[in-house]
C-alpha cells in the first residue's frame, strides 16, 4: 500500500507535466453554471478544432472559479507561457482561440478576460485584480476551477490529503475535535451550530457502526454552493468526511444528494471510486489502521429532506419527515445507529483547518463567525456568481464590490437571504455584516448562502407570497402547526397581494406565525413566518399600498400566482442506501 509521500510524488510529476509540459493545457468550466451557459457545446467544439488543426493538447473539465457570469469559461496554459482565461466562449469562438492563441500565441482581445502568472499579456488585466477574484478568500473552494474533478492526482498535487495524513499520524481523535472546536467552525447549513461540539456528541456513542452523514439536499432557491463544491472538487468533501470519521470513531459515510442533480452525483461517485483505488478509503487507510467506507445515497426531491432527521428517513428509503427529538442523531440516527450530520461546506473546511491549524482559520472572520462564507449572488446583480468571502464582510460590500451592484442604473430595493425560510431585507441593510448572530438579530439568516437581489421594480408583497407558497408546497405535513399554518399564511398573503385584505389580517398572520414557531416539529414550520415578519418590518409601504390603497405599487402582483403542480417523485421511488451489518 503506497503512503502519502509516494502518492504525492507521483501527483507532483503529473502536475508539472500539465503546468510546464510541452503541450497546451486547456481547462473548461463545466459545473452547473458552465453547463447552463453551453459549456459542453464549447468543449466539443474545442476538441473538434484541436483535431482538425492537428494540435496535441491536454483538455480537462474543471469546476467553477466563482465568476459564473463569465461562463463558459475557458482557461488556456501554453508551454512556457502564462495562463489566460477567456470569457463567455461560444462554440463559434473556439476556433479563433485555438488558431490564434494556442497555435500562434496571439491574444484575441474580445474574449480575453484575464491572465495569471508572472508573464504579463498586453491589454489583458491580471485575473487576480478582478473584484470577483481579488475579494474572494477561497478555503472550501480553494481548488475549484483549478483542478479536474475526476483526477485525484491533481487534488493530491495541490496539498490534498495533507489534513487527513496529519490527523491519522500526528493527532489522536480528541486532538482533531479540539482543533475543529478551537477554530470556531460553525455549521454552514443554516443552524450555525459549533461543529466541534457536534462531533463530540458522537464520540461517546457505542459502535460500530457509526455514521457520518453529509447533507447535499440543497433545495433552497438561489443556493448552489454545496453542489458547486461537489462539481468542482469532491475530493475535499471526501477528505473532510474521513477526518470526521476518524475523530468520532465512525465507520461509514453517506453523501446525501437530491435525485436528479446528476453533476454532483456522478462526480462524487467517481471521486469516491478513485479514493478507494489509491487506498484513501476502505480498509486500513494509508496503513494507519483506521478504516472508513463511503457511498452516495439518493432520494426523491423534497425540500424538508434538508432537515437532519428527515434526511435520515430519506436515506433509509422512507418518506422524508422530521423525527421528534430526543433521541438526537448522535444517540439514535440512521437505522437507529449513532450518526452525525453536517452539510457539504462544513465538512469541506475540515482538511484545511487540520492542515493549517485552528488559529489560522479563526483569524479569518469576525466575532463568533470565523472563517469564510460562500455567497451565491442571484437576481438583479451585474456579476452573478459563487463567491467565497471572509466572514465579516458587509452585505453592501458583497453586493456592490464583489457583485458589481444592480445593473442598468436601477436602485437596489431588497435582498432575500438564507433561502425561503430566511429574511427579506431592505436597501438600508447593506451595513449588516455576514455574521451569523448579527444577521439573526436583524431578522434574517445567512442560511445556505443564497442572496437574491431585487431592484426597484420588485414588490415585497409579491416576493413574500412566492416564498410562502414555496414553503407551503414543501411542507411534509407531518405536524399540523406547519401543515395548517403554512396554508393559512399563504391564503392571507395571497389575499393581500390581490388587494382584497380583511381587517386584522396582519394580526392574524402574527398569531399563526407565533403558533408555528412554538409548535412545529422542525425548522420548516418554526421559521415559516420569518419571511413575512422581516418583509413587513422593512417594507411597510408596500403592504400599506395593498391593504389601504388597494394597489400594487409596482404592478408585480397584478397577475395571479399559479402554484406549482406536484409532479415530484417520492423518496420511496428510489432504492435506499444499504445499511452495513450491525
Amino acid at each position: 500500500m503506497p503512503d502519502l509521500h509516494e502518492l504525492k510524488t507521483e501527483a507532483d510529476r503529473r502536475w508539472q507535466g500539465l503546468v510546464n509540459g510541452s503541450k497546451p493545457w486547456i481547462r473548461v468550466g463545466t459545473a452547473m453554471c458552465g453547463h447552463a451557459a453551453g459549456a459542453y457545446d464549447t468543449l466539443a467544439a474545442i476538441r473538434e478544432t484541436l483535431q482538425s488543426l492537428g494540435v496535441d493538447a491536454e483538455v480537462d473539465e474543471v469546476g467553477c472559479l466563482g465568476i459564473c457570469y463569465a461562463e463558459p469559461l475557458v482557461d488556456v496554459t501554453l508551454p512556457g507561457g502564462s495562463r489566460l482565461f477567456f470569457r463567455n466562449v461560444e462554440p463559434a469562438d473556439s476556433s479563433e482561440i485555438i488558431a490564434t492563441y494556442v497555435v500562434k500565441g496571439e491574444v484575441p482581445d474580445e474574449k480575453a478576460l484575464g491572465y495569471l502568472g508572472e508573464r504579463r499579456i498586453r491589454g489583458v488585466p491580471n485575473l487576480a485584480d478582478l473584484p470577483g477574484i481579488r475579494l474572494q478568500q477561497r478555503v472550501a473552494l480553494r481548488n475549484a476551477g483549478n483542478i479536474a474533478f475526476d483526477d485525484i492526482y491533481q487534488y493530491l498535487a495541490n496539498d490534498g490529503y495533507g489534513g487527513l495524513n496529519k490527523a491519522l499520524f500526528e493527532m489522536e481523535p480528541p486532538d482533531v475535535i479540539k482543533e475543529i472546536t478551537d477554530s470556531g467552525l460553525r455549521g454552514r447549513g443554516g443552524a450555525a451550530f459549533p461543529t466541534g461540539i457536534k462531533w463530540s456528541f458522537l464520540v461517546g456513542s457505542p459502535g460500530p457502526p457509526k455514521y457520518i452523514l453529509c447533507n447535499c439536499e440543497e433545495g433552497d432557491p438561489g443556493a448552489y454552493n454545496d453542489k458547486g463544491i461537489l462539481e468542482s472538487d469532491p475530493f475535499t468533501l471526501i477528505e473532510g468526511m474521513t477526518i470526521a470519521g476518524y475523530a468520532t470513531h465512525s465507520t461509514n459515510g453517506f453523501v446525501f444528494i437530491r435525485h436528479g442533480h446528476d453533476g454532483p452525483i456522478d462526480r462524487t461517485r467517481r471521486a469516491i471510486e478513485q479514493a478507494y483505488e489509491l487506498g484513501l478509503l476502505g480498509e486500513n487507510i494509508l496503513g494507519s489502521g483506521f478504516s472508513f467506507d463511503m457511498e452516495v445515497a439518493l432520494t426523491g426531491e423534497s425540500y424538508v429532506s434538508g432537515e437532519e432527521t428527515a434526511l435520515m428517513d430519506a436515506i433509509e428509503g422512507k418518506r422524508a419527515q422530521p423525527r421528534p427529538r430526543p433521541p438526537f442523531p448522535a444517540a439514535s440516527g440512521v437505522w437507529g445507529k449513532p450518526s452525525n450530520i453536517n452539510n457539504v461546506k462544513t465538512l469541506s473546511y475540515a482538511p484545511e483547518i487540520i492542515s493549517r491549524g485552528a488559529e489560522w482559520f479563526s483569524s479569518i472572520g469576525v466575532n463568533r463567525s470565523t472563517g469564510t462564507a460562500i455567497a451565491c449572488l442571484n437576481g438583479k446583480i451585474k456579476y452573478p456568481g459563487l463567491y467565497e468571502v471572509p466572514m465579516g464582510m458587509t452585505l453592501g460590500e458583497v453586493i456592490n464590490d464583489v457583485g458589481g451592484g444592480v445593473p442598468d442604473g436601477k436602485k437596489l430595493k431588497l435582498l432575500q437571504t438564507g433561502g425561503p425560510l430566511g429574511g427579506v431585507l431592505g436597501a438600508d441593510s447593506l451595513n449588516i455584516h455576514i455574521d451569523f448572530d448579527e444577521m439573526r438579530a436583524a431578522g434574517a439568516i445567512f442560511g445556505s448562502g443564497g442572496i437574491i437581489v431585487a431592484d426597484e421594480e420588485a414588490c415585497a408583497v409579491d416576493l413574500t407570497r412566492v416564498l410562502v407558497a414555496f414553503c407551503q408546497y414543501e411542507s411534509c405535513g407531518k405536524c399540523f402547526p406547519c401543515r395548517l399554518g403554512m396554508e393559512h399564511l399563504l391564503e392571507i398573503v395571497e389575499r393581500i397581494a390581490r388587494c382584497e385584505s380583511r381587517p386584522g389580517d396582519m394580526e392574524l398572520m402574527q398569531k399563526v406565525g407565533t403558533t408555528m414557531e412554538a409548535g412545529s416539529l422542525c425548522g420548516h414550520g418554526q421559521l415559516g413566518f420569518g419571511p413575512i415578519r422581516s418583509a413587513f418590518a422593512h417594507f411597510q409601504a408596500d403592504f400599506r399600498a395593498h391593504i389601504e390603497d388597494g394597489r400594487c405599487p409596482t404592478g408585480s402582483c397584478d397577475a395571479p400566482m399559479i402554484s406549482p403542480i406536484n409532479t415530484r417523485p417520492y423518496a420511496w421511488d428510489y432504492a435506499p442506501a444499504t445499511a452495513p451489518p450491525s
